[in-house]
């Protein structure tokens, strides 16, 4: 089985990730910002992934270094739980609805880090999740996963609709993406990933 355990404390965070990849989408997410625990709860489901976030972050300034140090230990946890990335599908891609919003995601778990984010949100806050920090979030989460990541709001102008819409669609285009398709090598004409 797929899966990684990842903890990392600084001065402003102290957060583990549990994450498997061949799971059924259970979760239990504490990051102390509602909002946010919705988003990676989403992600995981539509993944197919079982996660486990529990972190403890310096809310009282604001939500800045939790989301984006959640992104960075996911990261790790994937790239962890990937190993050497052989025999998986590595590329993904995903529209996903949800109301009158309407998000793209495509992938390539290549070992360079890449995020491409146009997702313009119209209000500062979801909740108490800073909008801003959502690019933070998925540029953290693909620069320590090692994966191209290309995300974008195609229409919708409910905030949560779109930001949901976003994880969701990142969730299946990394379900698709890890699939194990039987061979025993990267999908790489290098040979590794």
């Amino acid at each position: 089985m797929r899966t990684a355990t990842i903890s990392r404390k600084t001065r402003e965070t102290d957060i583990t990730v549990r994450l498997t990849l061949d799971g059924s989408g259970i979760c239990n997410i504490n990051t102390g910002i509602g909002f946010f625990d919705h988003m990676l709860t989403a992600f995981a489901v539509h993944g197919g992934m079982n996660l486990d976030v529990l972190v403890s972050g310096d809310l009282q300034v604001d939500t800045h270094h939790t989301v984006e140090d959640t992104g960075i230990v996911l990261g790790q946890a994937l790239g962890q739980a990937l190993g050497d990335k052989g025999g998986i599908a590595r590329y993904g891609s995903f529209f996903l609805p949800m109301d009158e919003a309407l998000a793209f995601c495509c992938l390539d778990i290549s070992g360079r880090p890449y995020l491409a984010f146009d997702c313009p949100f119209s209000a500062e806050r979801i909740g108490t999740l800073e909008t801003e920090t959502v690019v933070e979030f998925w540029r953290a989460f693909a620069t320590h996963a090692g994966i191209t990541l290309h995300l974008r709001k195609e229409a919708g102008f409910n905030n949560h609709h779109v930001c949901e819409a976003l994880f969701k669609a990142a969730g299946h285009a990394l379900r698709l993406a890890v699939q194990q398709t039987g061979g025993s090598l990267p999908l790489s004409t290098k040979g590794v990933l």
